[in-house]
């Protein structure tokens, strides 16, 4: 497929903060939802989400996800206002935004900034 015609795409880096440490697929599942009931079902298909499991880093509780350039803000809106993990108290917050995978990883997954 040409370049022009594909999909662009941004990898979003988030970061979970709350005195629990939270696995993947709790999070996985509190994204999802939270994508849902924002976006629904139409919006979030158009977003095109997808977590990245094998980059979340459970020490720092920092994540990837894959998305839509046209909707990077609206899974920034979606991921603010997830409160709550399994009745935990929690803030997600968006540390930055990427056009390539090794860059995001490696200046904010990592935390080399």
């Amino acid at each position: 497929m040409l370049p022009s015609l594909r999909e662009k795409k941004r990898y979003l880096v988030f970061e979970v903060l709350s005195d629990k440490k939270f696995n993947f697929q709790e999070i996985n599942t509190a994204v999802w939802d939270a994508t849902l009931a924002f976006l629904g079902e139409l919006g979030a298909s158009k977003a095109g989400i997808i977590l990245l499991g094998d980059k979340w880093n459970q020490k720092k509780q920092r994540g990837l996800i894959r998305v839509d350039r046209k909707y990077v803000d609206n899974i920034k809106v979606a991921l603010a206002l997830i409160t709550k993990i399994n009745s935990e108290n929690v803030v997600v917050k968006s540390v930055g935004v990427s056009g390539v995978i090794g860059k995001a990883e490696k200046r904010f997954l990592l935390g080399t900034i």
